[in-house]
C-alpha cells in the first residue's frame, strides 16, 4: 500500500480564489506547506480547470479528489437546485477529472430528498453504486462525503450504515468531526468502514467561549461548537490518523469550515505544524 499523504481541501481559500485568482491561491497554499489538494467549491469552468493544472504542474501540487453531486437536489415544494452533476454532466466532469491527473471523485452531499426514509436511502445508495461502476470504466473511484445528519436513524440503523450495508462499490470520505458531533467516537466508527475509506476528512472540534454580553444565552451556548484547526481542538488526531491509515486512507485532507476571523491560510499552517508535532511531516 502507497505511503499516505496529508493535504488540505480548496474550500477553505475560496475567498482567496476570488480576490487573487485560482494560480495563486495555489502558490501561497505551497508556501504554506501543502503540496496535495481536494478541490471543492471551485466552479470547474474551463478557466478554473486550466488554471488547477498549471498551478499543479509548476508548484508540484497533486489533486488527491475532485468534486461533483449525483443529481439535483429535488425537495417538495421547491424549484430544483440546478448544479453540474453527474447525471446531467458526466462526460464533462470525468474530463476534468482526467485533465489534473484525479482518480478520486467525491460527493460533497447527497441530494436531501433521499433522507425521507429508509426506502430512499437504499435507493440513493443504489444509484451511487450504479455511478460507481459508470466511473470506474474512467479510471475514476467514487466517494461520499459524511456529515452529522447521517447519524440520523430509520429502523434504529444509522442512515450511514444504511448506505454502507446497500452498496459495494462507493467508498466513504468520513469527516471525524462530524462523526465526533454525531455522538460517536471516530476512531471506532472508521474501524467499521475499513477498506472503504480511502478519504478521511481531519477537521478537529472545540467548544467556544459563550457571549457574555448580555445577549441571547440561550443562542450563544447552542452556537459555541466550533471547527478547529487540527490539534487545537479535543479530538484525539494521532489515534484517528493511524486507525484512518490502518484502514485503508490514502489521504488525509486537513478542513476547517469556519476559521472565526483567522486567515485560513493562517489557519492552515496551525494545522500543518500541529500534525508535524505529531510527527506526520513526512506525510506532507
Amino acid at each position: 500500500m502507497a505511503q499516505a499523504k496529508i493535504g488540505m481541501i480548496v474550500m477553505m481559500v475560496k475567498q482567496s480564489f476570488q480576490e487573487i485568482g485560482v494560480y495563486e491561491t495555489l502558490r501561497k497554499l505551497k508556501d504554506v506547506g501543502y503540496t496535495t489538494i481536494e478541490v471543492s467549491q471551485l466552479p470547474m469552468t474551463p478557466e478554473n480547470v486550466a488554471e488547477v493544472k498549471r498551478a499543479c504542474e509548476d508548484f508540484d501540487l497533486s489533486v488527491a479528489a475532485m468534486s461533483a453531486i449525483l443529481e439535483d437536489v429535488k425537495l417538495p415544494g421547491a424549484p430544483p437546485q440546478k448544479r453540474e452533476n453527474l447525471a446531467d454532466n458526466f462526460d464533462k466532469i470525468v474530463a476534468d477529472c482526467k485533465a489534473v491527473n484525479c482518480n478520486f471523485l467525491r460527493m460533497g452531499i447527497l441530494p436531501f430528498q433521499y433522507l425521507a426514509s429508509k426506502e430512499s436511502v437504499i435507493e440513493f445508495a443504489q444509484k451511487a453504486d450504479a455511478m460507481s461502476d459508470r466511473l470506474k470504466e474512467e479510471g475514476i473511484s467514487f466517494y461520499y462525503h459524511t456529515h452529522h445528519f447521517e447519524f440520523a436513524q430509520f429502523d434504529g440503523q444509522y442512515v450511514l450504515d444504511i448506505i454502507r450495508d446497500n452498496s459495494t462499490k462507493i467508498g466513504f470520505e468520513l469527516d471525524v468531526h462530524w462523526i465526533w458531533r454525531g455522538g460517536l467516537d471516530p476512531v471506532e466508527f472508521i474501524k467499521g468502514y475499513a477498506g472503504r475509506v480511502k478519504l478521511l476528512h481531519l477537521k478537529d472540534y472545540r467548544i467556544g467561549h459563550l457571549d457574555l454580553s448580555g445577549g441571547d444565552f440561550g443562542k450563544s451556548m447552542a452556537n459555541i461548537v466550533e471547527f478547529a484547526e487540527v490539534g487545537e481542538g479535543s479530538l484525539d488526531m494521532k489515534s484517528i490518523i493511524e486507525v484512518g491509515i490502518e484502514s485503508g486512507a490514502e489521504y488525509l485532507i486537513v478542513e476547517q469550515d469556519q476559521t472565526y476571523g483567522r486567515d485560513p491560510f493562517e489557519s492552515l499552517k496551525i494545522s500543518r505544524d500541529n500534525l508535524f508535532k505529531l510527527g506526520y511531516g513526512h506525510l506532507f
